[in-house]
Parts: C-alpha cells; sequence; structure tokens
C-alpha cells in the first residue's frame, strides 16, 4: 500500500519549553513505536510551537498514525493528508 504524507497536529501544553533532553526523550519513544510498527509508517520531521507539535509524517492511513499516537502517548489532535504542495517556485 503506498505511503501518503500527513501533518499531525498535536496539542502538548508548555512543549515550547522543554528542554533538549526532553525533546530528544520523546523522539526516542516516537521511534520505538515507529520500529515496532514497522514500514507503514516513517516520520519525517516535526515543528516544536508554544503548546504544540505539528509533525510530518509518511503513513498507509489515519488508522496507523492513530496507533503510533496510542502507543507512545502523544495526542493526534488533527490529521490532515497533504494533498499538494506549493512553494515560491510555484509561481514561475
Amino acid at each position: 500500500m503506498p505511503l501518503h504524507k500527513y501533518v499531525i497536529e498535536r496539542d502538548i501544553p508548555n512543549v515550547g519549553s522543554f528542554e533538549r533532553e526532553q525533546l530528544r526523550a520523546a523522539a526516542q519513544k516516537s521511534n520505538d513505536v515507529l520500529r515496532e510498527l514497522g514500514p507503514d509508517i516513517q516520520w519525517v520531521q516535526s515543528y516544536v510551537a508554544a503548546n504544540k507539535t505539528f509533525c510530518i509524517y509518511m503513513a498507509t492511513g489515519e488508522d496507523i498514525i492513530r496507533r503510533h499516537a496510542e502507543m507512545s502517548g502523544f495526542p493526534a489532535t488533527e490529521i490532515t493528508e497533504i494533498r499538494k504542495m506549493i512553494d515560491p517556485t510555484t509561481a514561475a
């Protein structure tokens, strides 16, 4: 089954003030769960804001993203599939 790109919005109070070690521990927990779930889900990157993270994932569907959220303990407040991408070069 092909992988699709998703943005996952996670409400995590005060995440923007987490220390490097707290973020490292969160990444390690996420990676452990990803290994357990297998090749149907991949973490690309995350953006940390004051009280949220916005995570980019490749996955076969929303179900496996929700499973990752449950197993890791990180909420998946909103999951949005990315249909297309544009950037400044799109105007050319």
